[in-house]
């Protein structure tokens, strides 16, 4: 496997020779200084060029990079509309496990891409494109702390929407249950989690993508009870699911509400709580609730 030092050479090398290259940055896990390092971690670079036609018209200056095992250019995708306005991506998995997150970006957008992420560090600048940029930092990303609304707003959609599984799983309708249960309610979980863990940090971290490092940031106990909110494909186990979770909420918003002086709907929350083992307990031929 190539090494880091080897990759940014090669890409620095190949850039410092392509006058179409004006800049080159890199963005992502390897400029954030609290993330650990492995070589699973992609490179995330940005071409500043003067013109894209010439990049995306001929692909051979890629194979520069090494043998891939797969490519993808999600802005000429038919399933997934390109969402980068006038920038193009390759994202490329090479056969040494390396793998490089490649954007086009037109030098005219330099100041607008300088204000997007500070997590941005110049590794090139021909033309001085990004003038005293500060240290990077994932201050962006930081757990922010919720309003009152939020709040009120999570405990009610949580709540809300676990009606809406305990129905799927009494129809036999199991795709549709797990859907909601891991689409609706989950999110709304996580958030209140990363509500909980900002409280302790001061709201000063960052838990990751999808949640990543929540776990070093949580109590045995209570990571054991998430893990447990995964349900493994029967009915039983998604009912079981749906009722960890709501214990494992309640637990949760109940501190994060007592930090924050917010009143959590208890009586609310009993009262779906009971209507789901109700709905468990209804036979599959009853005529009414």
């Amino acid at each position: 496997m190539r090494t880091e030092e080897e990759m940014m050479a090669m890409v620095l090398d190949f850039a410092r020779q392509d006058p179409r290259i004006r800049a080159v940055t890199l963005e992502g896990s390897r400029t954030n200084p609290n993330v650990p390092r492995d070589h699973f971690q992609d490179y995330d670079i940005s071409f500043h060029v003067t013109e894209m036609k010439s990049f995306i018209d001929d692909l051979y200056w890629i194979d520069r990079f090494g043998k891939r095992i797969i490519m993808q250019k999600p802005e000429a995708m038919a399933m997934f509309p390109p969402d980068l306005g006038n920038r193009f991506s390759y994202l490329m998995l090479y056969e040494d496990g390396n793998r490089i997150d490649l954007t086009l970006i037109p030098q005219k957008e330099a100041a607008e891409y300088r204000q997007e992420d500070k997590l941005m560090q110049v590794l090139l600048d021909k033309d001085n494109l990004f003038p005293n940029v500060p240290p990077s930092t994932d201050i962006d990303y930081w757990v922010k702390r919720p309003s009152a609304e939020f709040f009120d707003d999570c405990c009610n959609e949580f709540w809300w929407v676990s009606t809406y599984v305990a129905k799927g799983l009494w129809r036999e309708e199991i795709l549709f249950a797990i859907d909601h249960l891991q689409n609706y309610m989950r999110p709304m979980l996580m958030k209140m989690i990363e509500w909980h863990v900002g409280i302790q940090t001061d709201f000063l971290l960052s838990i990751g993508k999808n949640g990543k490092y929540l776990r070093r940031h949580m109590a045995a106990e209570r990571w054991e009870k998430l893990m447990a909110t995964f349900p493994q494909g029967s009915y039983d186990s998604v009912w079981e699911a749906l009722f960890t979770m709501g214990d494992l909420f309640r637990e949760t918003a109940l501190e994060v509400g007592e930090q924050l002086d917010y009143s959590y709907p208890l009586d609310e929350d009993q009262k779906v709580t009971a209507y789901l083992r109700k709905v468990q307990a209804l036979p599959g031929d009853a005529a009414s609730i």
